[in-house]
């Protein structure tokens, strides 16, 4: 598997988000994900999935340090005593001795980061987190995350698909050295029936959400496709057997538009 390094993380560059999976499904898909290969798995405390991803990880038969594991503080827990036991209850459900990654998942307006973020670095120097970073972060919050903190910040998750151009928190990041995760990478299915990406898939014999993930890998950004279906693991796990050209990676990077986002709740901040 391949992997992007950041801060002194190791992230594997794709791996399954858990977003909306719950129960035996959600079990049954983190176990059968890592059995084909996958080594990242995704979720946190407002999926409501974090025991059940436990209980996959488990019945993968891979062993902890194996099996990078990233969660999420959600935005009403940042503040400091919140944040620390919201971790600590995420650990008991997930029944994990540390997560690999901890992210704040929104930012909260009513909590100021110089607050959110010496609490989130004590997770780290404690041993609950190996690695800390952040979620839907804009230019300035970024900026700001990492002139606060004390450990270093390695991620920023944000939505990231062919409809959304986030070239300027991208390019923040790196400034900083710090990774991209790109949430909904198939722009929550809207990708899989795409012109543009189903003619450029035929040339490599690969599907529209294939070239989708491929595009979002190539840049080094890491991508966390969520799927309920077994079959659908297996396919956006097969990226890795092609390239796309420049001239087809700028027909994709046209596909942004204005209105592109996906995910836009009333406590998000004000995107760049």
């Amino acid at each position: 598997m391949l992997a992007v390094q950041a801060n002194g993380a190791i992230i594997p560059i794709l791996g399954l988000g858990t977003w909306d999976l719950h129960g035996r499904t959600c079990a049954r898909i983190v176990e059968q994900a890592l059995r084909l290969g996958y080594r990242h798995v995704d979720t946190a405390q407002a999926y409501d999935n974090e025991r059940e991803v436990g209980e996959g990880i488990r019945g993968s038969g891979l062993a902890r340090e194996q099996v990078f594991v990233t969660t999420k503080i959600w935005w009403t827990n940042l503040a400091a005593g919140a944040l620390e036991h919201a971790v600590a209850e995420s650990l008991a459900r997930l029944k994990l001795g540390y997560i690999d990654l901890l992210l704040v998942h929104w930012p909260n307006a009513a909590v100021p980061l110089s607050e959110t973020i010496p609490a989130l670095c004590r997770m780290k120097r404690e041993g609950l987190a190996r690695h800390v970073g952040v979620s839907n972060f804009t230019v300035a919050l970024i900026e700001e995350a990492v002139a606060l903190s004390t450990e270093p910040i390695v991620n920023n998750q944000i939505e990231m698909h062919p409809y959304l151009d986030q070239t300027r928190v991208v390019e923040a990041c790196r400034r900083r050295g710090v990774s991209v995760t790109a949430y909904c990478p198939i722009a929550r299915g809207a990708a899989t029936g795409d012109d543009v990406l189903a003619r450029i898939g035929r040339v490599h014999d690969k599907t529209a959400a294939q070239v989708s993930l491929r595009y979002l890998v190539q840049q080094g950004i890491i991508a966390i496709p969520r799927t309920s279906r077994v079959e659908r693991l297996s396919e956006n796990f097969e990226i890795f057997d092609f390239e796309l050209t420049d001239e087809e990676m700028a027909a994709i990077r046209a596909l942004a538009r204005p209105n592109g986002r996906t995910v836009d709740p009333s406590w998000a901040p004000v995107w760049d």
